[in-house]
């Protein structure tokens, strides 16, 4: 462990990387991408619900996917299952999930992972407003495979599963400090359950920010509160309401709150644990280049 201060004037201790590594991971094409919040629906979505990809093998991601579902007032995804880890996080309105039976009420930001080849369905319970899921798997390309196996129903509380499914209930998640103002609760991980695959939810209050960085595995970045500025490598973006950022693996990125309002993210990895290594500032503004040259070859 070492202590920096990076160009922004940011002090931290951290584990820093001699970069020209970390260039290595970034000379094979593979660039950042922006999908739009309000992407079109795929044309295979279930009856009254609407599913959007985000981030997949489509824009280069290697090991997950990340899009959304929404449901009509009472809309139900039937029973299926898929080959990997799966991890769904509500963003608005409430839903029932049933995994084998198992039945689980979830609110805003609460978060179940379903371990692979388990039978679970989802329902929209409110009958008067849509219900907006997020969805996480630990592979590029997920399929779905519906099933019309009966289980008997149990009524559970996160506490009362006997499943291998892992609830997480957002108020009682523990929260951690990551930068002034920018306070964050894992959602899904290894330690709960998941395979390939972490994620969490970020709030960043007015002005906040977390020192450059980069990843050994791929990132998606959901924007689910206000409005976050995005650098890397050079590159500014701005995103809103669901938009997405995909960052590959080896890219120095980070993201601002530049607004008078709070901003909120849900951030997932292609890893089995959040892992973060900090970098000079320049190396996200684009001050300092990362072998750009070579890069683009």
């Amino acid at each position: 462990m070492s202590t920096i201060v990076s160009s922004d004037g940011l002090m931290y201790e951290s584990a820093v990387r001699d970069m020209k590594a970390w260039s290595d991971l970034s000379l094979h094409g593979r660039r950042e991408g922006i999908i739009s919040g309000h992407c079109t629906p795929l044309e295979q979505s279930p009856p009254n619900v609407m599913l959007r990809t985000f981030v997949s093998s489509a824009c280069g991601a290697r090991n997950f996917y990340t899009g959304t579902a929404t449901f009509e007032p009472g809309a139900t995804l039937p029973p299926h299952t898929h080959k990997v880890s799966e991890a769904v996080t509500i963003l608005e309105g409430h839903a029932t999930v049933f995994v084998e039976g198992r039945r689980y009420r979830l609110g805003p930001l609460d978060s179940i992972h379903v371990p692979a080849l388990l039978a679970h369905s989802v329902r929209n319970d409110d009958l008067d407003a849509v219900m907006i899921a997020h969805s996480t798997f630990a592979e590029p390309e997920p399929t779905r495979a519906f099933t019309d196996q009966a289980f008997n129903i149990e009524h559970l509380a996160a506490a009362d599963s006997t499943g291998p499914e892992h609830l997480r209930r957002f108020e009682t998640i523990e929260t951690y400090e990551l930068a002034d103002g920018a306070v964050f609760r894992d959602l899904f991980a290894k330690r709960f359950g998941a395979v390939g695959i972490c994620g969490g939810y970020g709030r960043f209050l007015p002005g906040s920010s977390l020192p450059c960085h980069v990843h050994q595995f791929d990132e998606s970045i959901t924007i689910v509160t206000g409005e976050a500025l995005c650098q890397v490598q050079g590159h500014e973006y701005k995103l809103s309401a669901y938009d997405t950022a995909f960052v590959p693996e080896g890219r120095a990125h980070r993201f601002f709150n530049a607004s008078d309002k709070p901003m909120a993210m849900i951030w997932v990895y292609a890893g089995d644990e959040p892992d973060r290594t900090l970098v000079d500032a320049g190396y996200c503004s684009g001050s300092i280049p990362i072998l750009e040259d070579m890069r683009i070859r």
